[in-house]
């Protein structure tokens, strides 16, 4: 579980990057969630974008994605959330 000043420093960290994957009319499946756990093991933050034609509600797909790729909700805003999920050889340092 994520502290509050650690959920802070990821939120910084991904202010600056653009959303990765966008899910969009045919919602969420087991491709997209083998390609965010891709992702997440290489650079273990991502930026997942939700699409206006997802009929997905945001707080469900973070939901989802985070419970089948294992990782945290780190934030959630508009229809964008922010994933976070320590890899074996910690690219991300956190703040204690």
């Amino acid at each position: 579980m994520l502290t509050g000043k650690q959920k802070r420093y990821l939120r910084s960290l991904a202010n600056k990057e653009r959303a990765v994957f966008q899910i969009g009319k045919d919602g969420l499946s087991y491709n997209i969630f083998s390609a965010i756990d891709d992702y997440l093991e290489v650079h273990e933050i991502i930026k997942v974008s939700l699409l206006k034609t997802c009929d997905i509600d945001v707080r469900e797909a973070a939901l989802d994605i985070s419970a089948n790729t294992r990782s945290e909700i780190v934030q959630i805003i508009g229809r964008v959330i922010v994933l976070y999920r320590p890899s074996k050889e910690r690219v991300i340092e956190l703040p204690c």
